[in-house]
């Protein structure tokens, strides 16, 4: 059915900027034609919908004590917070992203619940996806190495008792999936979810967690098949440290076996040198900066400014860890554009520039159609603005999308359209319950907490040991 949107002023990009006084007009999911003649309405600003390109669909970490920890351990402590139900907590987190904006996310599925075969448990995550409406990426982490830490565990392990040892080995250590194996699960996965609206991808955790055989595989299948790739780079002072050590040729022979390609997306680089950054962007690869998960974890502050200055594809990812954890990606653009926009006159990017790539680059990591621009042809993905609330003093006119750079949050968000269809409306979603959806969780949660007493009474010397591992890493260059 055709449909008519009412725009005071609509994005159309960096290039023709922004138009007043306008129709959109889309039909079947596609936009097909934009018109002046606005007719009377309240204020609003259309824009393109967000993409949030690295995310992993699980819950608040915060609820669970993983408060202001490295990756390192933090990653330990998130244990509390594996999934209760697969479908539940995908849709939460979904949900949540979709209300503030998002038409499409990634979900690099780094934790599954372990209560139900993994293929149904990607199906659990992409019935989630369908009931909100959002378009997904989907793939199944994988790691074949170093488990616990990046190298012999056996120090640091060699001091727990036998039962803290149990507990640690019972939730951390899994037997090895073969490449080829692995490879299988992401065809069967692909078979049984992939579709317009979900992209199956391939999901190696990261070099730290993957052998050099485990890489090749993912490398030659993605050549042979066209299938993307997501993966984390260089995320902390601690992996940067073992990359020098055991592997300082990394990146150069990630470029070598052909795993750095056009459908390869890299999560963080933080930690990436100016020569690693120029192999990433001359392979056509994206890399997702994830601001606030960065600052939350104390990774470091990413050479976003470098990255994009070398020509690497720059999208923005929240990574389960907004700024408030609300999963707000429009706060968390700011963020990116305040910290890595420019120093002084010397701007690398305008607010529209930053959105603009940001969109469109995070429509090719997760395999959304189309660019993102609102034009004729491209999907119907779009996201209205309360522009009452945005220009809230209305004195003078004002570049809306320079107000949206300036406070925009997702608060402002008044309706989500994803291929035509309406999915959030004032705030609520249309396709789930999710105050209910969350409610539901809580109890789960609080009940299964419980189970898992033996590793909360040993967190304090795991915490301190896993401290004194890798920082002893730091000093062994």
């Amino acid at each position: 059915m055709a449909t008519e949107v009412s725009a005071t002023s609509l994005f159309c990009g960096p290039d023709r900027g922004v138009s007043d006084n306008v129709v959109l007009r889309h039909d079947g999911g596609v936009i097909t034609g934009i018109a002046e003649g606005a007719g009377p309405g309240p204020r609003s600003f259309v824009i393109p919908a967000f993409v949030n390109a690295h995310d992993h669909a699980r819950a608040t970490a915060s609820s669970f004590g993983a408060v202001g920890m490295p990756l390192e351990s933090w990653i330990f402590r998130t244990a509390l917070g594996t999934p209760v139900d697969p479908y539940l907590t995908a849709a939460s987190a979904l949900a949540r992203s979709a209300k503030a904006g998002c038409a499409a996310m990634m979900v690099h599925y780094t934790r599954p619940s372990g209560t139900i075969p993994l293929v149904d448990e990607a199906r659990a995550v992409a019935k989630a996806a369908s009931d909100v409406g959002i378009r997904i990426a989907f793939a199944m982490a994988v790691r074949d190495q170093n488990p616990i830490v990046y190298g012999d565990a056996e120090p640091m392990l060699s001091g727990l008792s036998r039962d803290d040892r149990k507990t640690i080995e019972d939730l951390f250590v899994r037997a090895p999936i073969p490449p080829r194996a692995y490879i299988e699960l992401t065809d069967a996965i692909a078979a049984a979810i992939a579709g317009p609206m979900v992209d199956v991808q391939l999901g190696p955790a990261g070099v730290q967690w993957c052998s050099k055989p485990l890489l090749e595989a993912v490398a030659e299948n993605s050549a042979r098949t066209g299938r993307r790739i997501h993966m984390h780079l260089l995320e902390t002072v601690y992996q940067r440290a073992w990359a020098d050590q055991h592997f300082p040729d990394m990146v150069r022979w990630l470029r070598d076996i052909g795993f750095l390609s056009e459908r390869l997306t890299l999560a963080h680089c933080i930690h990436a040198r100016p020569d690693e950054l120029e192999m990433i962007a001359t392979s056509g690869a994206r890399i997702v900066t994830n601001f606030s998960s960065n600052m939350h974890l104390r990774s470091g502050l990413a050479p976003i400014a470098a990255a994009h200055g070398c020509g690497c594809a720059i999208a923005v990812g929240v990574d389960g860890l907004a700024l408030d954890e609300d999963d707000d990606i429009l706060r968390e653009m700011r963020l990116v554009q305040m910290v890595h926009g420019g120093l002084g006159f010397k701007p690398n990017w305008t607010p529209a520039e930053m959105f603009a790539l940001a969109i469109r680059n995070g429509r090719r990591a997760t395999g959304a159609p189309g660019s993102g621009e609102l034009a004729a042809g491209n999907p119907a993905d779009y996201v209205v603005i309360d522009l009452d609330r945005l220009d809230r003093d209305q004195i003078m006119p004002v570049d809306p999308m320079a107000l949206l750079f300036a406070r925009g949050n997702a608060t402002l968000v008044k309706e989500v359209v994803v291929a035509g269809k309406t999915i959030v409306r004032d705030g609520v979603c249309a396709g789930v319950d999710l105050p209910a959806i969350e409610q539901e969780l809580r109890a789960m949660y609080r009940a299964n907490v419980g189970k898992l007493d033996s590793f909360r009474r040993m967190w304090p010397p795991l915490g301190e040991r896993l401290g004194a591992w890798f920082e002893q890493q730091l000093t062994c260059q």
